[in-house]
């Protein structure tokens, strides 16, 4: 486990669980950020991972960036630090979800989205308030029209408007909204069935994902079967997935 002054990080098992400790809401700012940067650089280059959880301890997952980090004299500094987040959270090869309860507000609902799955809690409150500071969301902006279509997301940056779990999942933006009380619960049951997983036919099957959207569907075709038949099949882990089934046994994977 590592130490820092804003997150808790646990690993385990091939899951990496990065938790925003930064009372009383967990608002980011440039220091908190630069921990989550040397955390999330360590695990892009991990193997062995297999997912990532975000999450946040107290009473709320994010609330956002401390406002005095957008002064003029420091906006450009925290906008260089608060992007490279996501760059990282891109270039993850595995699964990354994210653990929603209470407010996930501006710069935290931005850290969100980044994930590519959301769990959220029914207390969960999603928004992008900055507008009614006077400032845009600027990876939320670029992130948004993928999730929810270009419309909703005028609409959610313009109106700095809250919006439920439930709201949220219904429009496209969170994968499962559930009880309070049964959070952790359904985060862990997704991550087992992850886990269950090889940490390397895992990154194969989210490169297949992503290499290929917005890909013309002939040339995405093409370039999917290449990745299943001269990479994928030529693993041993594809070897002793079949070998499993066919002897009615767990898999034993080797990530190679």
């Amino acid at each position: 486990m590592s130490e820092y002054k804003h997150l808790k990080v646990a690993k385990a098992d091939g899951v990496a669980r990065i938790t925003f400790d930064r009372p009383k809401h967990n608002v980011l700012d440039i220091e908190m950020m630069n921990e989550l940067i040397a955390e999330l650089n360590g695990l892009v280059a991990d193997d062995e991972l297999k997912c990532l959880v975000l999450n946040g301890a107290g009473a709320s997952f994010c609330a956002g960036v401390e406002v005095t980090d957008h002064k003029p004299e420091m906006a450009a500094k925290m906008i260089e630090t608060f992007n490279h987040i996501f760059e990282l959270i891109d270039q993850l090869h595995v699964p990354s979800i994210a653990s929603v309860h209470g407010a996930c507000l501006g710069g935290g609902m931005e850290a969100a989205i980044a994930c590519d799955i959301i769990v959220a809690a029914k207390n969960a409150l999603f928004g992008q308030p900055e507008i009614k500071l006077g400032f845009l969301p600027p990876y939320a902006a670029v992130r948004l029209p993928h999730l929810v279509g270009p419309s909703k997301a005028v609409e959610i940056c313009t109106t700095g408007k809250r919006y439920s779990a439930e709201e949220a999942r219904q429009m496209g933006m969170v994968s499962y909204a559930v009880e309070d009380d049964q959070l952790a619960e359904a985060t862990d049951k997704l991550v087992k069935e992850i886990q269950y997983n090889s940490p390397l036919i895992i990154r194969l099957n989210k490169q297949a994902v992503k290499k290929h959207l917005g890909m013309p569907l002939p040339k995405a075709i093409e370039s999917v079967s290449n990745l299943f038949l001269n990479t994928l099949m030529k693993t041993e882990d594809v070897l002793e997935g079949i070998k499993s089934f066919e002897e009615k046994r767990k898999p034993v994977w080797k990530n190679k």
